[in-house]
């Protein structure tokens, strides 16, 4: 079991990896709207076709997206009670209205000194 908690950052690194190439894949596939317009054959020049590109980028994403998919499984079961006892705010007890909330250590109150009197504002006199 340790040894596949150490494969957990590898796994995210390859997320990682895998979830930017999917979003550049799909956002160059040529939409109905025109999209980027990567995928067209502009860009490719007499490599391939249309639709040629578009069957290729199709496929792509859609490897990429099972790739994805099952690293995220991968890493869902990975992790899973990793977390300590599984507590969940869900699961916890609503709080009761007016209890007091547990402190930790309390700290020391240290009183401070009382002031000293206040001498009283000198009259004006007024004529």
């Amino acid at each position: 079991m340790n040894a596949l908690l150490t494969l957990t950052p590898v796994l995210r690194v390859l997320h990682l990896f895998v979830t930017l190439a999917m979003i550049g894949v799909v956002l160059i596939q040529r939409s109905e709207g025109g999209g980027l317009g990567i995928g067209s054959t502009q860009g490719m020049g007499s490599f391939m076709t249309g639709r040629g590109t578009a069957n290729l980028l199709t496929r792509t994403t859609a490897i990429l997206a099972a790739l994805f998919f099952a690293i995220s499984l991968s890493l869902a079961l990975l992790n899973k009670g990793t977390s300590g006892v599984g507590r969940s705010i869900l699961t916890l007890p609503a709080p009761v209205p007016g209890a007091s909330v547990p402190a930790g250590p309390r700290a020391t109150v240290v009183p401070a000194k009382p002031a000293a009197p206040a001498k009283p504002a000198p009259q004006v006199p007024t004529h």
